[in-house]
Parts: structure tokens; sequence; C-alpha cells
């Protein structure tokens, strides 16, 4: 049976760097798929670069639906703007940031109802200095 998701259901993650709906995934009924609308604020000088993540046994398929940026992952450097997407294959660590001087807004695609069990975030430079 289709079903219809509201803004107002979706659940928000607390991840670094960024303001992360999940809008779909198993916890809300579904069973092959996550989609995230993920915002990344315009980077202040003295804000901290959070490192990359990789999903261990998932693709991600992120959409740029506004704003600009650069993915760096282990296979190079991608620019992306507005109407564009990238494919991440599974296991490969990578970063988006925004480089622009708006927002960055993206929609999030991963094949499986649950990717935070293969997500793996690297620590933060202040995670570390507080070990």
């Amino acid at each position: 049976m289709a079903r219809v998701y509201k803004p107002s259901e979706a659940k928000r993650l607390e991840l670094p760097g960024r303001t992360s709906l999940e809008i779909v995934s198993g916890e809300n009924g579904a069973r092959g798929v996550t989609l995230r609308l993920v915002e990344i604020p315009v980077p202040t000088v003295a804000e901290s670069q959070r490192g990359p993540h990789h999903h261990n046994d998932t693709e991600e398929c992120i959409y740029v639906l506004s704003g600009r940026a650069t993915t760096y992952a282990e296979s190079g450097e991608y620019l992306l703007e507005a109407g564009d997407t990238i494919l991440m294959p599974a296991g490969e660590k990578h970063v988006t940031r925004n480089t622009g001087n708006q927002p960055l807004l993206l929609l999030c695609f991963f094949p499986v109802a649950d990717v935070a069990k293969s997500t793996e975030e690297a620590p933060s430079p202040k995670d570390l200095q507080n070990r």
C-alpha cells in the first residue's frame, strides 16, 4: 500500500556538521530504502571541518537540490551544483562540504531500510582532543 510521508514525521538525526532529516526508513515502514534531506550550512572561519564517513555495505546516491559543494572521496574530488547527482560506492570514505555562499541542500538515498547500521563517521578533531 502506498504511503505519504509528511515533513513533520521526519526524524531529526544528530550528525556532525549538518542537519539531517530521515524522511523514510525502516523505522517508519520502509523495507528497502532510506531517504534523507540534509542541509550543510555555509562554513564559518572558526569552524572545524568534519571528517569523512563511509557506508560499509551500501551505496549512497546524493542529489544536490540547491547550493554548491565539493565531495572529497578516496577516488577524487567532485565539484557539485544544483541538479547534479553523485553515486558513492559502498565502503568509499567521503565527505561533502559546502563551497558556496548559501546553505547546501541534499537529498540522500540509500537502498537499505537501516543505513545507520553500516555507517561509520570519522571522529571530529574536537572528539580527538577530548580523548
